[in-house]
């Protein structure tokens, strides 16, 4: 299948506009166009954390593999039970967990079992040590009400049967996966190759941490943060600085990225005000497209795939204002790359209560920076930082959330709901 190009994906959306773009068709050309990166390898399960999986795990065994009890406590067949009275048990034995056992008790006999520990064969129920009226090394006396059959028992495969399915493909591999893994006595898998990308500023304006700051210049931020947040995809990274408004500059920059990169980032140099050159460079290099969408922080946006000597890389244009390049980032970029990567992980937005008015004009997305919290007992609520300048950074440092306004809301009053997507974990 022919990898698609921005006309064949754009020819399907009614009403396109390059220079007034709604951000959901934005996402949705983004989509259609990014395939994913072909290209698997085995790692050993410690290394494993935040990879994307390659294929799915089939459980070669039954989780747990034996019937086995939840609880410390006494095993017994339920049918000894006597309705409305107490009912005593003899002890049989002792069963522990990992030690196999050949006891078999008869009928009104229990046996002291430890959690973990396999059911002797017809026990089906567990009461707990502390759930006992009375116990002795001899017997246990059972109040009526306390236990019912089938109590505190886990059964064979309960977890996981084996030739089912453990993990699916596509999966981003969390702490909890890599304990499943192991209790399946997986030592390696197969994972995505990681994704490479390349970033840089451009701007004659800006300068690096360490560098004297000139009258009208200010230090490039933007890198660090992209940094950050590629980090946390866990992508292989190559910062390549900053690079100056000069023609051949930003050529030989873009072209040794797509050499060395599956995708290619930049800050800076794509709104209107750019100089021509940028979007003719990145247009000869191959096939890109120049957004104004509507949103607020970030509306230029340039989009598409760049090729040099062979090699073809996906080109995110992103603004050059720090809080704008983080939210064009999370909510076009970091999907883009995360299906590049084989997996499927859309942003998760949640609701709150707005404690505030909010101002909105309809036709447009709006992000606000925000800090969500919560009263004793009550529900989620949401108010915003202040200021929502797309160059006020520290108010990025501030907020935990951001409120997502979408294209067609309007004025939020005081108490209306809206959705926030939490930073925790994200930023």
């Amino acid at each position: 299948m022919s990898t698609p190009t921005l006309r064949d994906v754009t020819s399907c959306l009614s009403a396109y506009d390059p220079d007034a773009l709604p951000v959901r068709d934005a996402q949705r050309i983004i989509k259609e166009f990014i395939t994913p990166v072909n290209a698997v390898e085995r790692v050993a399960l410690r290394a494993a954390l935040d990879r994307v999986l390659a294929a799915d795990v089939i459980s070669p065994i039954d989780v747990p593999a034996h019937d086995n009890s939840a609880m410390d406590g006494y095993a017994f067949n339920a049918a000894d039970l006597r309705p409305g009275a107490d009912t005593t048990l003899a002890v049989a034995g002792t069963v522990f967990a990992g030690r196999p056992t050949d006891l078999v008790p008869a009928r009104g006999q229990c046996v002291r079992i430890m959690t973990g520990g396999v059911m002797p064969p017809g026990c089906d129920s567990v009461v707990p040590q502390e759930l006992v009226a009375h116990a002795d090394a001899a017997s246990i006396t059972v109040a009526p009400g306390v236990i019912k059959a089938g109590d505190n028992r886990r059964f064979a495969g309960e977890d996981l049967k084996a030739g089912g399915a453990a993990l699916r493909r596509g999966r981003v591999l969390r702490p909890a996966d890599l304990g499943l893994l192991a209790s399946l006595g997986i030592a390696e898998v197969p994972v995505q190759r990681r994704l490479r990308v390349a970033f840089f500023s451009t701007g004659d304006e800006l300068r690096s941490i360490g560098e004297a700051l000139d009258a009208g210049c200010v230090y490039d931020s933007n890198r660090y943060t992209l940094y950050g947040m590629l980090t946390r995809l866990s992508c292989d990274i190559i910062d390549m600085g900053i690079v100056p408004d000069q023609p051949e500059a930003l050529e030989a920059a873009l072209r040794t990225a797509c050499e060395n990169a599956d995708a290619v980032l930049t800050s800076g140099g794509v709104s209107v005000g750019a100089a021509d050159y940028t979007r003719q460079i990145m247009a000869r290099l191959g096939d890109v497209t120049f957004w104004k969408i509507g949103m607020r922080p970030g509306r230029p946006l340039a989009f598409g795939r760049i090729a040099s000597n062979g090699s073809s890389a996906v080109l995110f244009g992103l603004p050059g204002n720090p809080v704008a390049v983080m939210v064009s980032f999370y909510f076009f970029a970091r999907d883009a790359l995360l299906r590049m990567m084989g997996a499927e992980a859309a942003l998760p937005l949640l609701r709150a209560r707005s404690l505030a008015p909010i101002r909105k004009k309809p036709g447009r997305t709006e992000y606000q920076r925000a800090i969500l919290s919560r009263v004793p007992g009550g529900e989620p609520e949401v108010r915003l930082t202040g200021a929502q300048g797309s160059g006020i950074l520290r108010s990025m440092t501030e907020a935990n959330c951001m409120v997502v306004l979408h294209d067609e809301q309007g004025d939020v009053g005081a108490g209306d709901l809206v959705d926030i997507l939490p930073f925790e974990g994200l930023v």
